[in-house]
């Protein structure tokens, strides 16, 4: 694999969940999660994805390690998830159960909740060595002693391995999560929230560690986020969603300096400041409530709140367009700024 070459690409990702009624259970809506989403990863890169709740950001990461039909399987999924290996692209998007096992150990993922995505039942050590039994031809004893070291380079004591999740913090369980994601030496990981749930004092603590473990293994992250600031700390760039589409996608100090889109601007405006004495006066206030992707805008989905929004935002979906710099913007509205 040329290392020009993105690891992954998608392209026009599309997920819609139906929503049934009635006696009979006939379709009466479709919600549509991820409506259009586009971009490429690169090896050794950081992508920040980020947006409020409900924006398709875990959708995003569930479709791409290609679990949802599993999930839910009257899902819709369309577009291309190109996924690259020594022996060329493959589309995850359209692979069964089957077929999808090798690229298991390749692509593995880092859960949001520590406390709901660890089975109580199983030890550590069992957890860890979990993905290893699978996809692994190691023996037992190699095994115990792979879930050892890496449970010594998460930040956790060996002997920590025949305990339960219950007799852990929620920072050592996410570190458990995280050696779990570890375990197959996969080439990508995508980080659902890995840091929301824990206390702020410990989130800069796994956030180092990941960022060491990236350097140290040669990772690339899907980092899935809906604070900003976070997202910008750990990132190379940075994806802005809103309502199932991409609204800006650049550079992480380019976009967290100085966004473009109107959404990105109302995100960025709302990171807290930890200073009591800040002005808060030009603060962004979005109107209204983020619509339902059950009935999403005509045109731009962010039409109904943004406040640049003019007549042309509600017949015209706006193509996500390049202003330069790697910097991709999707509203014709704030074309020749700086």
């Amino acid at each position: 694999m040329s290392a020009a070459e993105p690891l992954l690409s998608v392209r026009d990702l599309r997920v819609s969940f139906p929503v049934f009624g009635g006696v009979l259970r006939h379709k009466v809506a479709e919600v549509r999660a991820v409506d259009g989403v586009s971009f490429d990863l690169h090896r050794g890169e950081v992508l920040g994805l980020v947006g409020e709740s409900g924006s398709g950001k875990t959708t995003v990461g569930r479709a791409i390690l290609n679990i949802i039909r599993f999930m839910s399987p009257e899902a819709q999924l369309g577009g291309s998830v190109f996924f690259r290996t020594e022996n060329g692209a493959v589309d995850l998007n359209g692979l069964g159960r089957r077929a999808m096992r090798p690229f298991r150990s390749e692509i593995a993922m880092i859960f949001q909740d520590p406390y709901s995505s660890l089975n109580p039942r199983m030890t550590v050590r069992q957890i860890v060595e979990g993905p290893l039994a699978i996809h692994s031809s190691l023996s037992r004893a190699e095994r115990r002693t792979r879930v050892l070291e890496l449970l010594e380079r998460v930040g956790l004591q060996p002997d920590y391995a025949g305990r339960y999740p219950h007799e852990f913090s929620g920072g050592q369980r996410q570190r458990i999560g995280i050696a779990r994601a570890l375990a197959t030496r996969p080439k990508l990981i995508i980080a659902d929230e890995p840091v929301s749930a824990l206390d702020v004092s410990v989130q800069a603590q796994v956030i180092n560690l990941m960022q060491e473990l990236k350097d140290e293994f040669g990772l690339t992250y899907l980092f899935i986020a809906h604070d900003l600031s976070v997202v910008h700390h750990i990132s190379d760039r940075i994806a802005v969603m809103y309502l199932g589409s991409i609204a800006e996608l650049g550079d992480a100090r380019a976009v967290y300096s100085a966004p473009r889109h109107p959404y990105a601007k109302a995100l960025l405006s709302a990171v807290p400041v930890p200073d009591p004495r800040a002005d808060h006066a030009d603060r962004i206030q979005l109107e209204g409530d983020i619509p339902t992707p059950m009935a999403k805008p005509s045109g731009c989905g962010f039409r109904t709140r943004c406040p640049i929004a003019v007549e042309r935002c509600a017949r015209e979906v706006p193509p996500l367009e390049d202003h330069g710099g790697g910097r991709l913007v999707a509203c014709p509205e704030v074309q020749g700024e700086d």
